[in-house]
């Protein structure tokens, strides 16, 4: 029994030692071309004085409504405060 059981791990080893040694080499090569394209830069990008005025106009309009927003959150807490502890 002991020498089927020793055959059987020889010939294993044997076979697991030549599957470890199998080794896959990979020599294809891919060569990838990028190609480049120059923008020319000669487009300016300065923005009008129009289109700038437009934009703080907004934004200080947009100001003015979340700053009128919060003062309206805040007077309602009071009032409901207020009313709480009545």
């Amino acid at each position: 029994m002991k020498k089927g059981l020793f055959i059987i791990l020889f010939l294993t080893m044997s076979l697991a030692s030549f599957a470890q040694q199998d080794v896959i080499v990979n020599n294809e090569t891919e060569v990838v071309e990028t190609s480049k394209t120059v923008k020319s830069e000669s487009s300016s990008a300065a923005i009008s004085s129009e289109i700038k005025a437009k934009v703080l106009k907004m934004n200080r309009k947009k100001n003015n409504e979340i700053i009128s927003i919060k003062t309206f959150r805040k007077s309602l807490q009071i009032r409901v405060k207020t009313v709480k502890l009545c």
